[in-house]
C-alpha cells in the first residue's frame, strides 16, 4: 500500500520534470515493475467534479502511464481477497477525506485499511507532522513500513537544514504568527549567523528592538516571545536584519502607494511590501552567504498587484544560487515564485510544505517519520555516548524507568548498556540519572524499537551480546491485536544483529505473554536460537541478580515471574 501525496500527483498541471513529481511517480512505478500488487491511498479536495474518485483514477492513469482501477470503499477487502487483485493494474482506494476516522487515527479503521497489506510505503511527506490512520495507524499492522523515494528525498532536505558546516548560514523568515513559531528560533539560533525578517513577524521583532511602529501591527500575545528571540540572538551573536522601509497602501485609496521608513508609517497607511532600501540591504547582507534557508512568505496585512518584493528577493537568491550558495526555499508561495523566476544555472532546494518544517524546527519529532522503519533516530555518535564504544553492548527494549539498566551499568563496567523506550518523559529522567551519577557506559533513546532497532544497533561498533525484553504490556499481546511490540521485523533484526552465542532474555508476570514471546522467537528466529540450559520449564531465578522495578513489585506480592533465555548458535540447525 502506497500513501501518496495528492498535492503532488493530483494537480491540473502535473510537471514530471519537477523533482517531487518525478520521485513520487518513480515510487509507484518501481514497485509495479518489481511485481508488487499495489493499492494507492490518499485524500484530496472533494469540492470539485474533477476530484471525484473516477476522475482522480483517470488522471493518475495518465500521469503514471499505467491502468489505475478505482475501489470506491476501503471495505472492499471484506468482499474480495487481496489475491484476486491483478498485478497488471494498480488499485486506488476511495478518498480518505470521506472518513473522520482518518484524522482521528482510529485503530480499527487503520486495521481495515491495512488488512491484507504486507508492506506499507509512505510517500506523503507533507502529512508527516500529522497523526493519521493512513500514515501512522497502519504501520502497526504491516510487516514492513518504509519511505518512498519522494518522502526520503524531502526528509534528507529537512535533515540538511540542521547541518551548519557551511557558513555564513542565514535564515530568511517571513509570514506571521510568531507566538506559535517562537520555539523554532532556538534551533535556528544554534546554527545560523543571521536572521532576516521579511514578513509580518518583522513588526514583532522591530517592536522588541524599540523601533516605533503602529500599534495595530503588534501582536500583543507574542511580545514576550519577540523579546526572547532578540535576547537569544544577542546571546548567540546572531545578526538581526529587519526591513528599513515599506511600500504602503492608503487605506481609503488602495491604488495609492508610497514608500515609508519603518519607523515612520502613518496611521492611515498599511504596509504591503518590502521597500527598495530593505531589498538592497538584504541583497548586500546575503552576498557572502554560503547557506540560506527562506521560510515563510513576504506577506503583510494587505497585498498589492503593483508591488513585487518577493519576486525581487527570489532573483537575489537565484544569483546567489549560481555562485555556490546552498539555498533551501520553504513554503507554497515561495516555492511557486522560485520555480517561475529561477534560471537554469542556479540550484535551489524546494520544500513545499512549511508546516512540516516549522514542526521540525521546533524540535518535535514527526509522527509520520517515526512510524516508518529506519526513520528515527538519525545515526548515533557512539563516541560521545560511551567512554569505550568498542565494548560489547546490552540492549533493554522497553526500558521503562531504567532501574534495571542503570544498576547493570554500575555493576558491569566492562559492558555498554542501551535502553530503548517509547515514553520520552521516562527517557529524559533516565538521561538525568546518567548525568547525575556520571555513568559512562549507559544511555537511553526515546524511540519505537519495533521500527528502529535495526537502524540504531546496526551502527554500533562493538558486538551485541544481550537483548532483554521484560514485562511488555500484555494488552498488546492478545491474539486479536496485530500491533505488538514483538513483531516479526523486530525479532529478525535482533537475531541478525546478535553476536554468536549472544543471549536473549525474556520475562513477564503474565504466563501467556511469555509463552507468546517464546513462540514468536522460535518461529522467526531463522533456526539460530536455542533455549539456554535446555529449558523445559521457566527459569526459577533472575540470572543477572538485578531486578526491574516491575519485577520487584510482582515478587513483593509473592506472584510468579515467567523467565527464559535464548542463546544464538553459531550455525543454522534444521527446523
Amino acid at each position: 500500500m502506497v500513501r501518496f501525496d495528492s498535492n503532488i500527483l493530483v494537480k491540473k498541471v502535473c510537471d514530471k520534470k519537477n523533482q517531487s513529481v518525478s520521485n513520487a511517480v518513480y515510487t509507484i512505478k518501481y514497485l509495479h515493475k518489481a511485481g508488487a500488487k499495489i493499492i494507492l491511498v490518499s485524500d484530496w479536495n472533494m469540492n470539485t467534479p474533477e476530484h471525484h474518485t473516477d476522475s482522480v483514477t483517470d488522471f493518475l492513469s495518465e500521469v503514471l502511464q499505467i491502468q489505475i482501477v478505482p475501489l470506491h470503499t476501503i471495505y472492499f477487502k471484506k468482499q474480495a481477497k487481496m489475491n484476486s487483485l491483478e498485478k497488471e493494474n494498480i488499485h486506488l482506494l476511495g478518498n480518505l477525506s470521506n472518513f473522520k476516522e482518518e484524522v482521528a487515527n482510529c485503530l480499527e479503521f487503520a486495521r481495515i485499511l491495512s488488512s491484507g497489506v504486507d508492506i506499507f510505503v509512505n510517500d506523503s511527506f507533507s502529512n508527516c507532522h500529522k497523526v493519521l490512520a493512513s500514515t501512522v495507524g497502519v504501520t502497526r499492522f504491516c510487516y514492513a513500513c518504509i519511505a518512498g523515494f519522494h518522502f526520503e528525498e524531502r526528509l534528507n532536505l529537512l535533515k540538511n537544514l540542521a547541518e551548519a558546516s557551511r557558513k555564513p548560514y542565514v535564515a530568511i523568515i517571513g509570514g506571521g504568527n510568531l507566538y506559535d513559531k517562537a520555539a523554532s528560533f532556538q534551533f535556528l539560533a544554534s546554527r545560523c549567523q543571521g536572521f532576516v525578517f521579511v514578513g509580518m513577524m518583522s513588526f514583532q521583532v522591530m517592536h522588541a528592538l524599540g523601533v516605533s511602529i503602529p500599534c495595530d501591527l503588534v501582536d500583543r500575545k507574542a511580545i514576550n516571545e519577540a523579546l526572547d528571540i532578540v535576547r537569544l540572538a544577542q546571546d548567540r551573536n546572531v545578526q538581526i536584519l529587519y526591513p528599513k522601509d515599506f511600500w504602503c497602501q492608503k487605506k481609503c485609496d488602495p491604488k495609492q502607494l508610497q514608500v515609508f521608513p519603518s519607523h515612520g508609517i502613518l496611521d492611515d497607511w498599511v504596509p504591503v511590501d518590502l521597500g527598495p532600501a530593505s531589498l538592497d540591504e538584504i541583497g548586500s547582507t546575503l552576498t557572502n552567504c554560503k547557506k540560506i534557508v527562506w521560510i515563510g512568505p513576504v506577506k503583510f496585512v494587505n497585498s498589492s498587484e503593483y508591488t513585487n518584493g518577493a519576486s525581487k528577493l527570489t532573483r537575489i537568491l537565484d544569483k546567489l544560487g549560481q555562485n555556490n550558495c546552498e539555498i533551501t526555499v520553504v513554503g507554497a508561495m515561495a516555492s511557486k515564485l522560485v520555480r517561475q523566476e529561477k534560471s537554469s544555472l542556479s540550484f535551489i532546494n524546494i520544500i513545499e510544505n512549511a508546516s512540516v518544517v516549522w514542526e521540525f524546527l521546533k524540535g518535535r519529532k514527526l509522527p509520520g517519520v517515526m512510524a516508518v522503519d529506519r526513520g528515527y533516530p538519525s545515526e548515533i555518535n557512539w563516541n560521545s555516548i560511551y567512554s569505550d564504544p568498542a565494548q560489547s553492548l546490552v540492549v533493554d527494549i522497553g526500558s521503562g524507568n531504567g532501574l534495571f539498566l542503570l544498576e547493570m551499568a554500575r555493576r558491569r563496567q566492562d559492558l555498554n548498556f542501551l535502553g530503548l523506550e517509547i515514553n520520552e518523559k521516562l527517557v529524559l529522567r533516565c538521561l538525568d540519572s546518567i548525568n547525575q551519577y556520571d555513568i559512562k557506559n549507559g544511555y537511553f533513546v526515546a524511540t519505537n524499537a519495533t521500527s528502529t532497532f535495526r537502524s540504531i544497533v546496526s551502527t554500533y561498533p562493538g558486538e551485541l551480546v544481550l537483548v532483554s525484553i521484560q514485562c511488555p504490556n500484555p494488552d498488546f499481546n492478545k491474539p486479536e491485536h496485530r500491533w505488538r511490540m514483538l513483531q516479526r521485523s523486530l525479532i529478525e533484526a535482533i537475531v541478525d544483529l546478535l553476536a554468536p552465542n549472544g543471549k536473549i532474555y525474556l520475562q513477564s508476570d503474565v504466563e501467556a505473554v511469555t509463552i507468546r514471546m517464546k513462540e514468536q522467537f522460535l518461529r522467526y528466529g531463522k533456526g539460530k536460537l536455542d533455549l539456554e540450559y535446555g529449558q523445559s520449564e521457566w527459569l526459577e531465578e533472575n540470572p543477572f541478580g538485578v531486578r526491574s522495578n516491575w519485577e520487584k513489585h510482582v515478587l513483593e506480592r509473592q506472584a510468579p515471574m515467567y523467565r527464559m533465555m535464548f542463546s544464538k548458535s553459531s550455525g543454522i540447525r534444521e527446523v
